[in-house]
């Protein structure tokens, strides 16, 4: 005995040209599709063509075909974004879960987004005889191939788990390309970030405890950096609903104009939300005394005249114990985002003295947005 929810009832109704292809997409996607009301020995005089489909699957057809432009490869959106958000992959589990909330975020942004895998080939041989030269590079071109082609797969099957789970409404419906390449992931990121210009950077990182032991060659903090785009960490235990929560976040201050760059951008990020924002600052032994009062007076004034909605307070962090003073006002104020400026440094300073945002990464696991300045 047929049920309500097998009912079927009228999706839409099309021409049979336009009708046929999103017949063949539903179907592709797990959906039973019918057209009705068409002359099937002549089905090009047919001004109208009803596709009809079970009252249960009405969500999800919806979803689809609202967003053909992300279920179909043909597809092409027509809707205007706000530019593109570059989301690295190595295809874990952190990293899918940073995909994930970077749909959230890229759907309040109306920005497309970009996944990115980069594999290293087999690095070139310095010790090869002259007499088998030849036989390496064959063995290394085949290498590379097999491995273009397992990363070609492994993003296919990515890119799939995306879709499936915008299908069942886990994520906003974002549109997403994908791009796999040879080289060092965050030689890749950057390359990529200097050519391309992305609006942002969205990236996963471990967990505090397991970050410890990638202190050297994290690709995330090199990115940091290095790189002169906006970034967005995201640790593996986030919560997914911080998009909705969100309230508590440390914005680290310079004392100086960089700090205004940071909060525009912040508040450009949530013009919306009622933020109660704690303004760290970590004074420079190089200021006069008296000056820190002064910017800091400067500062909390402008930010209470400019950002509306937001709430701020105030509290100095020692530099000598900058990162135990910030975990031990962390569990104070339980902050869920870290909003930082951060000013570009050469090679050789960034070897002896890791940027605050490098710093912080790898001792909390808190989402934090970075600001080049």
């Amino acid at each position: 005995m047929a049920t309500d929810s097998d009912r079927l009832i009228t999706l839409a109704i099309h021409t049979y040209e336009r009708a046929v292809p999103i017949k063949n997409l539903l179907e592709r996607e797990g959906i039973k599709v019918e057209l009705n009301n068409v002359n099937l020995s002549s089905p090009v005089v047919s001004s109208g063509v009803r596709l009809r489909i079970k009252e249960s699957d009405l969500p999800l057809a919806l979803r689809i075909v609202e967003n053909i432009d992300i279920f179909s490869p043909d597809g092409v959106s027509d809707k205007e974004t706000g530019g593109v958000m570059l989301v690295p992959t190595d295809f874990s589990a952190h990293s899918l879960k940073a995909a994930l909330l970077a749909m959230v975020l890229a759907a309040r942004q109306k920005r497309d987004i970009e996944f990115l895998y980069a594999f290293i080939p087999p690095s070139n041989r310095d010790t090869v005889q002259l007499s088998d030269a030849y036989e390496y590079e064959l063995a290394d071109i085949a290498a590379t191939r097999q491995m273009q082609k397992d990363a070609d797969a492994l993003m296919a099957r990515f890119t799939e788990t995306v879709r499936e789970a915008i299908k069942a409404g886990k994520v906003p419906a974002v549109k997403f390309t994908s791009r796999v390449t040879e080289g060092i992931p965050e030689e890749a990121i950057l390359e990529y970030a200097r050519e391309e210009k992305p609006e942002m950077i969205v990236m996963g990182t471990r967990e505090a405890n397991k970050k410890e032991a990638e202190l050297i060659g994290s690709v995330t903090a090199e990115v940091l950096d290095s790189c002169r785009i906006p970034a967005f960490t995201v640790p593996e235990n986030v919560d997914m609903n911080l998009f909705t929560d969100l309230q508590q976040v440390a914005f680290f201050c310079n004392l100086d104009q960089n700090d205004l760059l940071a909060m525009d951008a912040l508040y450009r990020m949530f013009p919306d939300f009622n933020l109660n924002v704690t303004l760290i600052d970590i004074p420079s032994r190089t200021l006069r005394p008296g000056a820190p009062d002064k910017a800091r007076n400067n500062l909390l004034a402008y930010c209470h005249h400019h950002y509306e909605g937001y709430t701020f307070t105030q509290r100095t962090i020692d530099p000598k114990n900058m990162l135990s003073e910030f975990e031990a006002a962390e569990k104070d104020d339980r902050y869920q985002l870290i909003c930082m400026p951060n000013k570009r440094k050469n090679a050789i300073a960034r070897m002896f003295n890791p940027s605050l945002a490098h710093r912080i990464l790898f001792r909390a696991d808190i989402p934090m947005m970075v600001i080049p300045v």
